[in-house]
């Protein structure tokens, strides 16, 4: 007989045990692949990548707007007027489709574009995307998500990839010990580097939260991981993370859940900020620490999935989010908000936006005559235009959550805040309009304006995912402008015990392209 061979590992007990219960799941997991007619994911998404290599030019075409859609990247193009919109999903209650399509807004003509261009990501949400001044400008792109459209099978991204925009043209970065696959990350850009914070791994059978940090020098194309001194924040997802003065890296809230027993989770909102902060005298610049810090203003209502975006260097605007509560152990009440916050980045200070509306020629008027007879206090007339120009104070509001119904659905809209500080009540009509209540929408900022496009909501059961678009000028804080109207009648959801085999009617090819985009001659 031959000798053992001393060198070869043992394995435990428990590790036998383990990859056999993996084995056994795998093999369950095939058949009941089979059962829905889907490929293994991984197949699937490496079959499209192919498909992606093989395309040989660039295609361009003026399209309509985008499909409804959640979880997409919307950033703002470093030179010319435009905004670029990456991927997403939609799920109507029985299918998912994952887009990777990629549309630019021509922001003076009002008119969408979208571009195929050859060897490009694919399909994909729950990514990051930034675009860059460097030579013509650049989006960079790492991470994200692809469903089955079953939604039995998750697969999560850890590529790096760069569009140039002069020379249309996709690059993917080869670059070793970059972070592990994830979505629900954060990026931001500061000096020339990416800065990636946190994330999730999910799946189906386990996840995983992240609060790791990697840096990505853009000169060296180069990863680095950094091991912070000081206490990190917990695990987290969906979180905001924002670039401050001083370059530093503010990080706040976020969403991670556990494991209580089999097959029920307890999820996590967090309302903690935190600061990452170079250390004094590093040369390297891989010494950082963390600060738990404290925040000041109005205490926001705690929530989870809102958006971020930073309107000036010491400046940042939030809108929307959702807080969920745990009726029992499988139902979740979730509360949305609409509305518009503003963070100090140097005082850590939160405010809530006021807007001032539309002033009206003929009250303006009426008021200027009040004031010249006497009738009207000096401190409410309406040549105080302040708000025209800075974020106003917060005002009080109530604590209680409230029901808006349009007659199709209902949704719980939560209180923006709670403070001690006043606005006079003439300085906030009752109908100034905004976006209704969502989570995770497209912000973009270009030359003062914000820009706001989709996300999603729920009504019960029901996803509602959305495809308006609003501007809000934020030297003025006057009122959103409606640029799509919301269509939200037009969805069909098709509950799980329905068999109905309809969608909203949006189709999706194989590659994860909408349908604005079948009208496109690819060859």
């Amino acid at each position: 007989m031959g000798k053992k061979d001393k060198n070869k590992k043992k394995v435990s007990g428990i590790d036998k045990t383990a990859m056999k219960t993996e084995k056994k799941l795998t093999a369950k997991q095939k058949k009941e692949l089979a059962a829905l007619g889907e490929d293994d994911i991984e197949k699937v998404v490496a079959e499209i990548e192919r498909e992606e290599a093989k395309r040989q030019r660039v295609v361009e075409a003026v399209v309509a707007p985008p499909s409804h859609r959640v979880n997409f990247s919307l950033t703002t193009h470093p030179f010319k007027d435009e905004l670029v919109m990456l991927g997403g999903e939609f799920y109507n209650g029985q299918t998912t489709l994952v887009y990777g399509d990629m549309f630019f807004y021509n922001i003076s003509n009002n008119e969408w574009s979208v571009i195929k261009a050859p060897g490009g990501p694919a399909p994909r949400c729950g990514h990051q995307a930034l675009a860059v001044p460097i030579n013509k400008g650049q989006l960079w792109v790492f991470g994200g998500e692809y469903s089955s459209p079953s939604q039995s099978q998750f697969y999560h991204y850890r590529d790096l990839w760069v569009y140039h925009f002069g020379d249309k043209k996709w690059e993917k970065i080869g670059a070793t010990g970059g972070p592990s696959a994830r979505s629900g990350h954060r990026m931001v850009y500061m000096k020339k580097q990416l800065f990636i914070f946190g994330g999730f791994h999910d799946n189906v059978r386990d996840y995983k939260y992240f609060n790791d940090v990697f840096v990505f020098n853009l000169t060296t194309y180069k990863w680095n991981k950094l091991e912070p001194s000081g206490t990190p924040p917990a695990p987290r997802s969906g979180c905001v993370v924002l670039p401050t003065p001083d370059n530093k890296i503010l990080v706040y809230g976020g969403y991670s859940k556990e494991r209580i027993k089999k097959d029920v989770d307890k999820g996590h909102v967090h309302t903690d900020m935190f600061l990452l902060s170079p250390e004094k005298n590093d040369q390297t610049g891989l010494k950082w620490k963390w600060t738990l810090l404290k925040q000041s203003g109005i205490s926001i209502s705690p929530r989870c999935s809102a958006t971020a975006i930073l309107a000036q260097s010491n400046l940042a605007y939030m809108f929307g989010g959702v807080f969920d509560e745990e009726e029992n152990e499988e139902d979740l009440k979730g509360t949305f908000f609409n509305d518009l916050i503003a963070l100090d980045l140097e005082k850590y200070q939160w405010r809530t936006v006021t807007l001032s509306g539309k002033k009206n020629p003929q009250e303006r008027r009426k008021r200027r005559k009040q004031k010249e007879d006497g009738d009207i206090n000096e401190e409410s007339s309406d040549n105080d235009d302040s708000s025209d120009h800075e974020v106003p104070k917060a005002m009080d509001v109530t604590s209680e959550p409230t029901i808006v119904s349009d007659g199709i659905f209902t949704v719980t809209v939560g209180p923006s805040s709670m403070t001690n500080s006043t606005i006079k009540e003439e300085k906030r009509p009752d109908d100034i309009f905004s976006p209704s209540p969502r989570i995770n929408p497209g912000l973009a900022i270009k030359h003062g304006v914000l820009y706001l496009f989709g996300g999603m909501f729920e009504d019960g059961d029901r996803q509602y995912t959305l495809n308006d678009f609003y501007k809000l000028d934020f030297r003025k804080l006057d009122e959103w402008k409606t640029i799509i109207k919301s269509d939200i009648t037009s969805q069909t959801w098709i509950d799980s015990e329905s068999s109905e085999s309809e969608s909203q009617g949006e189709e999706s090819t194989s590659d994860g392209s909408s349908e604005n985009e079948m009208e496109v001659d690819e060859n």
